[in-house]
């Protein structure tokens, strides 16, 4: 799987996840009638979700991404196909978060309203970044995929020969408009 479609998927579940946690953490804390537990986790997404505006905001690989396409290791052909597995493989911990804490939403509806700030702000951390990768990509001639590893060790990608985006300078095209 292509490592900008993977962090692309990624917000998708993220925000996935968060908008259930809400949706359960205000459903329960309507079945016990705590209005102040709702304009609390209000409050709380609000800041989460102004964190990862902020630190979201640049075009450039966050460190840690940066690191991880640093790391990759090169090869010349391409690895199997398999999006589905790499996506349980890497994004089970979202599916297991998502259970251990919107389980308790009707009894400890105040579990759910907080762990739904931590989903929304890692969505909107993430969201710029497979621009990122896609720009070092275009310049470098490669292409990123995650490597299929055991869902417990750290995650790995490889980097395959790709195309280079050659663009012409502003220069060559006023050049090519005057017919010189």
């Amino acid at each position: 799987m292509r490592f900008g479609e993977f962090l692309r998927t990624a917000v998708l579940l993220f925000s996935g996840a968060a908008t259930v946690l809400a949706v359960v953490a205000v459903a329960g804390a309507q079945s016990k009638d705590d209005s102040k537990l709702v304009l609390f986790a209000l409050g709380w997404w609000a800041v989460a979700a102004v964190l990862g505006v902020w630190l979201g905001r640049r075009r450039e690989a966050s460190e840690p991404i940066a690191r991880l396409m640093s790391n990759a290791r090169n090869t010349t052909a391409l690895p199997e196909h398999e999006p589905g597995a790499v996506v349980f493989n890497r994004l089970w911990a979202v599916a297991v978060f998502l259970v251990v804490a919107g389980g308790p939403a009707f009894v400890l509806p105040q579990v759910p309203a907080v762990a739904a700030g931590y989903p929304i702000f890692i969505a909107l951390w993430l969201r710029k970044q497979s621009l990122a990768v896609q720009a070092v990509e275009e310049r470098d001639g490669v292409r990123y995929y995650v490597d299929r590893v055991s869902p417990f060790r750290a995650t790995r990608l490889v980097r395959t020969p790709g195309f280079r985006k050659t663009e012409p300078s502003p220069r060559d095209t006023i050049h090519d408009r005057v017919g010189g």
